[in-house]
């Protein structure tokens, strides 16, 4: 009796898990409280991942490597074909799929249509519905939501959470780890994502653009480090540059003399700073690139569509 317990204690699991939904529904957020540190960019504006992005959350006897895909949505350039791409294709590479939903906004064509695709990909692995943003959400207005996805039969579990708050995520965690399969570690214990050093400061540099501009700008910009030099002294001068799509853009993004550009740089390097633990001289540049969104080379710089 004794040797089976311990063979049950000592029995790890590991395996990948998918974010998947519409845009702005939370995924990123999820990702940065699932894995307890910020490595996707979070913003109010839709399309905010154009990119899939590796989360490792190392727990006793478990490691979940959660796949943060982009959101689905009509794609209207080849940026968000390749983007919408990548989200569909991270569902026959996982062990499990979790499809968010916005809780507050409610269960809508959108997330229907997002079911529908789940259910008719052959081989689907178990799917989890997770309800979020359910601190905005009075509970006799969640509890139908519940009821309605709980009657179709179409998933493993139901578990609303707030990522933003934190609320049941531990619930969800455990679940996530029942539904793996047993098996070593995927990555060193010390691993939380494969994103380079430079791309995530081209990440952070846009979610500034975002929060800054969210309203006159929403996804015509992109950012690419074109010069990273490490001095002996520590200091790390980075050169990004920003581009847009018109000249009318341009001096939304520098503001008045340059002020809104030095506050975005000025936000940036502080953050920057705080990832590398290294002095950073930040200088970005806004250039206007027409149709940047069809530029395969831009796009593959922003790890969109492979390397």
């Amino acid at each position: 009796m004794s040797g089976g317990r311990q063979a049950a204690e000592t029995t790890h699991r590991a395996g990948f898990a998918a974010l998947v939904g519409r845009t702005n529904v939370g995924k990123s957020t999820l990702l940065n409280t699932l894995v307890q540190q910020k490595i996707a960019i979070v913003s109010e504006s839709p399309q905010t991942t154009r990119h899939r992005i590796l989360g490792v959350r190392t727990m006793p006897g478990a490691q979940i490597a959660f796949l943060d895909t982009p959101g689905i949505h009509k794609p209207q350039h080849r940026m968000n074909r390749m983007m919408v791409s990548a989200a569909l294709d991270s569902l026959r590479q996982v062990d499990l799929v979790l499809f968010l939903v916005d809780a507050a906004a409610g269960i809508g064509p959108g997330d229907r249509h997002m079911a529908r695709i789940l259910r008719s990909e052959s081989g689907m692995p178990p799917v989890i519905l997770v309800l979020n943003k359910v601190d905005l959400v009075r509970k006799p207005d969640l509890l139908p939501q519940i009821e309605s996805a709980s009657r179709s039969g179409a998933y493993a579990e139901i578990v609303p959470v707030s990522a933003r708050e934190g609320d049941n995520c531990d619930r969800l965690l455990d679940v996530i780890v029942s539904c793996l399969p047993e098996g070593p570690p995927l990555y060193p214990p010390d691993t939380l994502t494969d994103q380079t050093e430079r791309r995530l400061v081209g990440e952070i540099i846009r979610e500034k653009i975002l929060a800054r501009t969210r309203q006159e700008l929403p996804q015509e910009t992109a950012v690419v480090i074109d010069r990273w030099i490490e001095r002996e002294d520590g200091l790390i001068e980075i050169d990004a540059v920003i581009y847009c799509e018109k000249e009318s853009q341009k001096p939304i993004i520098i503001g008045r003399g340059g002020s809104l550009l030095k506050r975005i740089g000025t936000e940036a390097r502080q953050e920057i700073e705080a990832l590398l633990s290294a002095r950073v001289m930040l200088r970005p540049w806004v250039k206007v690139r027409e149709g940047w969104r069809e530029d395969v080379a831009i796009l593959r710089e922003m790890g969109i569509g492979g390397e």
